[in-house]
């Protein structure tokens, strides 16, 4: 990925609703440089290498956020992911190369401190630490709208929360502010505010 000349992050919004996307522009746009993208289609259209980041609604018609997903992953895109969306998650998100996830309607404070620590992860250059706040907000969303029996089920849930708390323990001892880093994390509001 090539740097952005611009010293704001460059975030791509990807949302078929086009008042639900000019809305998170407008709120982003004294931190970021925001683009738009009204569905799938135009969303691949518009990413670039100047992209530094996108928020990727899951649902939309015709070509769906997980199939962009997919292609912009296929591309090196490395950048961090956040898919904003309605769509309850299960356990299949475990598969999905995202950062976060963030359940509608999702407030402006969340949108912002997500995206902030997500490029910040990213600026540390600690592959250990974006490994494990992806894995951390996928187990936050599912322990959120999932039960316990549920998760007890899954072996791949069980094999990442031990992942999680392996890196857990290596990180708490080899990066400063570690406990501040993750409790940040957990403030984030993934589940819907309804």
């Amino acid at each position: 990925m090539s740097p952005n000349v611009d010293t704001r992050p460059t975030v791509l919004i990807v949302e078929d609703e086009p008042d639900v996307a000019d809305a998170h522009a407008l709120k982003l746009r004294d931190r970021y440089e925001t683009r738009v993208a009204y569905g799938g289609k135009e969303a691949l259209e518009q990413f670039g290498d100047d992209i530094d980041a996108v928020l990727l609604d899951r649902r939309m018609p015709g070509l769906h956020g997980d199939e962009v997903l997919e292609r912009i992953r296929d591309r090196g895109f490395d950048g961090p992911v956040i898919m904003t969306t309605a769509v309850d998650p299960d356990l299949n998100i475990l598969e999905m190369d995202f950062d976060d996830y963030l359940c509608k309607p999702i407030l402006s404070d969340t949108l912002a401190t997500t995206l902030e620590q997500h490029i910040e992860s990213r600026n540390v250059a600690d592959p250990q630490l974006e490994e494990f706040f992806r894995i951390v907000s996928k187990l936050d969303v599912l322990e959120s709208k999932l039960s316990a029996s549920e998760l007890e089920r899954s072996d791949e849930y069980q094999s990442l929360k031990h992942r999680a708390e392996e890196l857990g323990s290596e990180l708490d001892d080899s990066v400063n502010d570690f406990g501040e880093l993750v409790s940040t994390y957990q403030d984030i509001n993934r589940g819907s505010t309804s």
